[in-house]
């Protein structure tokens, strides 16, 4: 019976690797084949192939944690991955969490680095149950023309603060230079001032005292509010929070199939996606997250692959294919294998 392809040891590849004491990439060498350690000829130090990366120091194949993480991304509970692998609960709990720190930092090196010509953003919050009943709140955005997932946070509170930290980050995935930009959000009164504050810039004017801050001369911002009785949805009403009005349709006709009109559907159907790959954002669901902090490695693991790994059917491409963030299409282990620098990294060929 022919092996399958993610079982078998890929051959040692120094050109792929990156010294985790000096960040060097150019002069690596092999040190040791059956050891399987790396050298480098700058600070004249050894490494092992797995260190800087989420195998280290793992002690079970990588096929075995590749394969447990890859279903871990689609929504695969955990109870069932100990059981199918005969793993301890607390092995697959720390794998993930590793996962999903990992996926952290690659959002924040590679996605939210200035590298992204956002268009239409979309944002929204889902609301899940942790255990003992307590709300918790994951507020996400993406951009609409790429379907790129830009970042996420989770707290137990859904206001001013938790809508900020995510409007930072996709103010630091535009960069600095301001271009033009379409928020579209839902009725919760913290965005606009939020996405004021996280799209601006000081303008000096020589006159003593702090400068000004004025918003983005591109910046629009919309406003989706629905209205329901009991279960139904009873009236929905389109409002411009700030900017132009035919601008907003010449962004959204820019980013969306056909002309379209003011909506948050991509934004709902991204956090969809994510309650299918998250057991604990499942709606009446046993596998309650127990902290906020796993709820938010989750998140970025499920998200880092969505990004990098997954083909949109609408893009026939990957997220980060469509951003222009890379050019093929990553595996679930080149993910986990990504060594990420301690410089600033503009995209990852």
């Amino acid at each position: 019976m022919t092996r399958l392809k993610f079982m078998e040891q890929q051959p040692l590849d120094p050109t792929l690797m990156r010294c985790p004491h000096c960040d060097e990439t150019e002069r690596i060498g092999v040190h040791s084949y059956p050891e399987r350690r790396c050298k480098c000829h700058t600070c004249l130090k050894t490494f092992a192939e797995t260190q800087g990366t989420v195998f280290y120091n793992l002690h079970y194949p990588i096929w075995v944690v590749v394969l447990v993480l890859t279903l871990l991304a689609h929504g695969c509970p955990p109870a069932a991955i100990v059981v199918a692998f005969y793993l301890d609960e607390r092995t697959v709990a720390a794998w993930h969490q590793k996962a999903g720190q990992h996926g952290q930092r690659v959002q924040d090196k590679i996605v939210c680095n200035g590298a992204v010509d956002l268009g239409q953003v979309q944002a929204d919050e889902l609301c899940v149950k942790a255990q003992g009943g307590q709300k918790v709140w994951v507020a996400t955005a993406l951009s609409v023309f790429s379907r790129l997932f830009l970042w996420g946070e989770v707290s137990t509170q859904r206001d001013k603060s938790l809508i900020e930290r995510v409007m930072a980050q996709v103010r630091a995935a535009a960069g600095s230079v301001a271009q033009p930009i379409l928020v579209a959000v839902d009725g919760l009164p913290a965005y606009p001032k939020a996405i004021r504050t996280a799209f601006s810039d000081k303008r000096y004017s020589g006159k003593p005292g702090r400068p000004p801050l004025l918003p983005w001369p591109d910046l629009h911002i919309v406003q989706v509010v629905k209205q329901q009785q009991g279960y139904k949805l009873s009236k929905i009403s389109r409002r411009l929070a700030h900017g132009c009005l035919n601008r907003v349709y010449d962004l959204i006709a820019m980013s969306q199939v056909g002309l379209g009109q003011i909506n948050t559907a991509y934004i709902e159907r991204l956090n969809a996606t994510f309650r299918a790959r998250m057991p604990a954002l499942v709606r009446r669901t046993r596998n309650l997250a127990r902290t906020t902090g796993r709820i938010e490695t989750d998140l970025f693991w499920a998200g880092s692959v969505y990004n990098f790994c997954t083909i949109h059917t609408s893009l026939n491409a990957t997220p980060a294919m469509a951003a222009g963030l890379t050019d093929h299409v990553w595996s679930v282990e080149q993910l986990l294998r990504l060594r990420l620098p301690k410089k600033p990294l503009h995209g990852v060929r």
